[in-house]
């Protein structure tokens, strides 16, 4: 069996009840979800063996936060223990045409605190064959982006496969300060993972006859976009999320993977959706698996665009779906109808 690590913060989430405002909100649900943490509850429901690496306190949330994820059947033998808090974000589900709002309060949460001596990851990457980390992981701090130079070095050392999703978040880190961090870990990178908005904001090549706001996608712009990319780091595959916004409730959803040589475009769906918070995340998941797995580069992108697809569906960060139910919509069974 294939195994993934992976390498981030899990954050606890706090969200009013459906699309409540946080200023109307008397209760808030809690759930626990971030970016790598997605990725491995994905491919562990796809059947892979996956491991997340993190730090959190030995405290009841540090452990509901580990919780979360053994229900999965991630591995969190690998997840050290100390520190004295776990980060949270806030989550107000946008509607129409008011955006969804997200507000951070993980300052001084353990991972971001945590020192390079916390991993052997020497031992953590033993019989692995994939590492995968997000540009949200380095921004915490520079003892963090240390802690991810380690980690890929390390990775590369032993021959994983390494695979990163830019995700840039302005709330985090400057454009200045991304671009600077992100381009000393790309060396090591082999699979760049990238929204319609990330290499301009992280490395400022920007896709022509584009307007994200307006949901305007070019297919031609971001394939230039993906060669740029490829030719100044020497990444094996670029792969690029595409989604047309038409309101906070309703986006058109496709991807594009160019391997150095051609690009594979996926079909576009359009949807509605429930919770779009993780579906960047289960791309990278459903790439991941997909390639592992041995599928050619156009079945891989659609399998990856369909998990992704379905996530938009499901509440909560974690993609909660099997193999079967992604592969019957890349199939082309987009119908929803009851299966009985």
């Amino acid at each position: 069996m294939k195994r993934v690590i992976t390498f981030g913060e899990i954050m606890l989430r706090l969200a009013p009840e459906g699309y409540t405002r946080f200023i109307q909100a008397e209760s808030f649900g809690a759930t626990y979800g971030g970016g790598e943490a997605n990725v491995a509850v994905s491919l562990a429901n796809f059947g892979m063996a996956a491991a997340f690496v993190t730090k959190l306190p030995v405290h009841d949330i540090g452990q509901a936060a580990v919780n979360s994820l053994r229900r999965f059947g991630v591995d969190t033998s690998k997840i050290v223990r100390g520190g004295k808090r776990v980060g949270i974000y806030y989550l107000e589900k946008g509607a129409s045409q008011r955006p969804s709002k997200v507000i951070y309060d993980r300052t001084d949460s353990a991972i971001a605190l945590a020192q390079a001596g916390d991993f052997n990851w020497d031992e953590i990457f033993d019989r692995a064959d994939w590492f995968h980390f997000t540009g949200i992981t380095p921004a915490l701090g520079e003892n963090v982006a240390a802690i991810c130079l380690e980690a890929c070095k390390t990775a590369k050392t032993k021959k994983l496969t390494v695979s990163c999703d830019l995700n840039y978040r302005k709330n985090l880190w400057s454009r200045e300060q991304a671009g600077k961090t992100m381009a000393e870990l790309m060396p090591y990178v082999d699979v760049c993972i990238a929204n319609e908005e990330d290499a301009f904001d992280v490395f400022g090549i920007k896709a022509e006859n584009t307007d994200v706001t307006a949901g305007k996608v070019s297919r031609e712009g971001y394939k230039e976009v993906a060669k740029k990319l490829a030719d100044r780091y020497g990444f094996k595959k670029v792969a690029i999320t595409l989604r047309g916004s038409i309101s906070a409730n309703d986006n058109n959803w496709a991807a594009m993977l160019y391997d150095g040589d051609n690009y594979y475009f996926s079909r576009d769906y359009l949807i509605h959706i429930v919770d779009r918070v993780g579906g960047g995340d289960s791309f990278g998941a459903g790439l991941i698996y997909s390639l592992l797995s041995g599928y050619d580069n156009q079945a891989a992108v659609e399998f990856a665009v369909a998990a992704s697809c379905l996530k938009h569906t499901i509440e909560g960060d974690f993609n909660q779906v099997s193999v079967a139910e992604v592969e019957r919509l890349a199939g082309g069974d987009a119908s929803g109808r009851v299966q009985r």
